[in-house]
């Protein structure tokens, strides 16, 4: 039930994707553009080193080969890519000091505009609890402004923290990947089990910190409480969270996958902002039900738990419905 009272909330919230979709673009496009004036000269090295181009070349090779059916090929591609990696390995040790540079220059980019990003995602958090909860139609940049000191403080504690996470996880998917390659027989098997732990990385990843957002906004925490609730993880039937971030990451990443290759990239503009919008709906809808809290799935719509939570002192005074 969570799991289809999140798609009703998700399309009650429609409109709200895009605009999200103007404000990462705009986040997106300066941040890219810093970046790339940054590092380019280091990228460039690589980009027209002939190992990037046999690894290129060899992934190609092995889509096209495994798409005509033809398996026997596949063991020939895969010692071919482990050859052109092992000389790119040797190439970027001769360029470290430029790599170390442009990788701490990349990683600040990149936690300054996830904390942008943050900011539009709180936004976005705090439109959906108004409609779920008062059916109130909040503007998205009068609300990212009416937050900002809320969201700009989630988003100091919680970026960090996620970028750590996902450093530690490329870096393990990446030793992990080629480390199949070494030892597993047959390519496509690799590359089920690589996928596959990057799917229970971000599942893991999306059930510990569930609750952080709707504890802010909808249980008007503070940001210790909200940290200490989210992490908690008592009488909060985690393992039925996390099989349904499952279905939402598998969800999410075969209709950007089927978004990327079937339209050239330009259903990304739709699919990339739903999926942050989806998350957020399935976080409140998970909190609501757990907390015993009634909210609306659309204008028509009242989900009740079958034994309302009464309101305290505070939430009365608060004004909490």
């Amino acid at each position: 039930m969570k799991f289809k009272h999140s798609f009703h909330v998700f399309v009650d919230n429609f409109s709200v994707i895009y605009k999200q979709l103007l404000y990462r673009l705009i986040v997106l496009v300066i941040s890219g553009l810093i970046c790339w004036a940054g590092v380019y000269p280091f990228i460039k090295t690589f980009i027209n080193s002939e190992q990037l181009n046999t690894i290129i070349e060899g992934t190609k090779g092995f889509i096209t080969t495994l798409l005509n059916g033809q398996i026997n090929e596949l063991a020939d591609l895969s010692e071919k890519v482990q050859t052109a990696y092992a000389e790119l390995i040797e190439l970027f040790n001769t360029k470290l000091s430029q790599a170390i540079l442009s990788g701490l220059l990349i990683l600040l980019i990149t936690v300054i505009s996830k904390w942008f990003m943050g900011l539009g995602n709180y936004a976005t958090a705090s439109i959906i609890n108004d409609k779920m909860a008062l059916r109130a139609k909040q503007p998205f940049f009068s609300t990212l402004i009416r937050n900002l000191k809320s969201a700009a403080i989630y988003n100091a504690i919680y970026v960090p923290l996620s970028v750590l996470f996902d450093l530690v996880i490329v870096v393990a998917m990446f030793f992990l990947f080629f480390t199949l390659l070494n030892h597993v027989v047959y390519f496509f098997i690799c590359l089920f089990l690589f996928v596959l732990a990057v799917v229970f990385a971000i599942t893991f990843k999306m059930t510990v910190t569930s609750d952080w957002l709707p504890a802010l906004i909808r249980g008007k925490m503070k940001h210790g409480a909200a940290m200490k609730y989210a992490f908690s993880r008592k009488n909060k039937n985690t393992f039925n969270v996390m099989s349904n971030f499952a279905v939402i990451v598998l969800i999410v990443f075969a209709l950007n996958m089927a978004a990327a290759l079937l339209t050239l990239g330009v259903g990304l503009l739709l699919t990339v902002p739903s999926s942050y919008v989806i998350i957020i709906c399935f976080e409140f809808v998970n909190f609501y039900d757990r907390e015993e809290i009634k909210y609306s799935i659309d204008k028509n719509t009242i989900i009740s738990p079958a034994k309302e939570r009464p309101l305290s002192r505070e939430e009365f005074f608060r004004g909490d419905e």
